[in-house]
């Protein structure tokens, strides 16, 4: 009787410290999964996400001319305008291009906000390249300040080689902003 005791508590315990590796393993995979999904767009173009860009490389001859469209999105609680360039611009692959963003703070406190962008259709993300942005970085407007925000970028001539790319007449960058929720420290100097 003693031996059969020891053996169901020894399968106890083999079953508790296998639900506790379990746990264990999904509560790693929950704090790894968005730096993990984020590595995967960045990687992948997944979803829109644009690549990083260090020069561009010119545009060739027969390079086919795009017309990029910028857009913006000021999500609630976030008290800025924010403009895009008014028009668009007709780029060809392998030309560094720069636009400007207008943000403005439309209270009398400090605001701090953040963006985050995507690129459409989504098959465009891995060939747009962006050499210069303001995404991602928290940005402090101080009562009534109106900043301009640049975004310097490329197409990747890949994308006239890409039978799914290259007849893709129109791109669209689109940013969203959205309030950064922590208390704004105006002794800063």
């Amino acid at each position: 009787m003693q031996a059969v005791v020891n053996e169901i508590n020894q399968k106890n315990r083999r079953t508790a410290v296998i639900i506790a590796a379990i746990v264990a393993g999904m509560v790693g995979l929950s704090y790894a999964s968005v730096p993990l999904y984020q590595l995967f767009c960045r990687v992948t173009g997944f979803g829109g996400t644009t690549q990083v860009g260090v020069v561009a490389p010119g545009a060739g001859s027969d390079a086919v001319i795009r017309d990029v469209r910028f857009n913006a999105h000021v999500t609630p609680g976030l008290s800025w305008s924010v403009k895009p360039p008014r028009q668009a611009s007709s780029i060809k692959p392998g030309d560094e291009v720069t636009i400007v963003y207008t943000a403005s703070n439309l209270t009398d406190q400090p605001v701090i906000g953040t963006s985050s962008y995507n690129v459409t259709p989504n098959k465009i993300g891995p060939y747009f390249m962006k050499i210069e942005c303001f995404c991602f970085t928290e940005q402090t407007l101080q009562p009534g300040e109106t900043v301009e925000m640049p975004v310097t970028f490329y197409l990747d001539p890949e994308m006239d080689v890409d039978i799914n790319t290259r007849e893709t007449p129109e791109i669209t960058l689109s940013y969203t902003f959205f309030p950064v929720d922590r208390p704004v420290n105006t002794d800063e100097g």
